[in-house]
């Protein structure tokens, strides 16, 4: 049948050596930055700027994501675990029983890679990260550098979430009929949408509408807008995707109403219509 059930069991970790290993997640952030590197240094190179900001903007960057996606998750989403774990909000580590590191050097943690990390949060912190750039490098106003970083940061997004998928997490709900995902490392026996590929597609997507724009800029469009486009697309799909996507905590408990990915996307849109629609000059 076109539309049947896939049973999806892989392994979350590339390769393994004692309790280190590296996992398919962190692979896909690496890849992620990798070709944002690469993306940046073209348009870079395009508009004549000196390719020497581009690590130094890749630093903060890298740092600014995990702080910020990592703060999310914990504050957002699982703050009543990691209150009583402190050590492991930072540190790739996760207490278990009968486990070591280092060869047995720390016992009672095993290596998880860096797994707990929240878009919202990221989002957060690459704003920061990128306000405090650009006021130690002042070769362009903030705007001109979202404009353009927000074309791979869209494609970065949907690494993100195939290493999701790889790792059977963010999972969406039982489809009800036999078109689906079963994740078999989860023991399921019954398909569920697979909402981390249907976020990974819909970043694609606007991946190619962001670059399309760029290319064939409008002298007449203001700056933040492609920024502002950015924050209003992405936190749409991600708003829709929500509606089959298992819950993943945080504060809906309070706001049942909406799951907590969603109540977070909405004034993300919101800040996305304001650059959009802002009068400001033309890039």
């Amino acid at each position: 049948m076109l539309f049947s059930k896939i049973q999806w069991a892989p392994s979350d970790t590339l390769f393994k050596i004692g309790s280190f290993g590296i996992h398919y997640y962190s692979l896909m952030f690496v890849i992620a930055f990798s070709f944002g590197y690469y993306i940046m240094s073209k348009i870079y190179k395009k508009e004549k700027v000196s390719v020497e900001y581009i690590e130094p903007l890749l630093f903060y960057v890298v740092i600014a994501t995990l702080l910020g996606a990592r703060f999310g998750e914990v504050f957002f989403y699982s703050w009543g675990y990691y209150q009583n774990h402190l050590i492991e909000i930072l540190l790739p580590i996760r207490e278990r029983e009968n486990t070591s590191l280092f060869f047995g050097l720390i016992e009672g943690y095993e290596f998880t890679g860096f797994r707990g990390l929240a878009s919202h949060g990221a989002t957060i912190g690459i704003l920061i990260g990128l306000y405090l750039y650009q006021k130690k490098y002042t070769y362009k106003p903030l705007l001109w550098i979202l404009d353009r970083l927000v074309i791979p940061v869209s494609i970065g997004a949907a690494f993100v979430r195939i290493g999701n998928f790889f790792n059977s997490e963010i999972v969406g709900k039982y489809t009800g009929n036999n078109f689906g995902v079963v994740f078999l490392n989860k023991r399921e026996i019954a398909p569920r949408h697979p909402a981390q590929l249907y976020e990974a597609i819909g970043y694609i997507g606007l991946y190619f509408l962001l670059r399309y724009l760029y290319n064939n800029n409008n002298k007449n469009r203001s700056e933040g807008y492609l920024f502002g486009l950015f924050f209003v697309s992405l936190f749409s799909i991600r708003f829709i995707v929500e509606f089959v996507k298992e819950s993943q905590g945080g504060f809906e408990t309070y706001l049942p109403i909406l799951s907590t990915g969603q109540w977070l996307s909405i004034p993300m849109i919101l800040f996305g219509l304001f650059f959009m629609f802002k009068k400001t000059k033309t890039a």
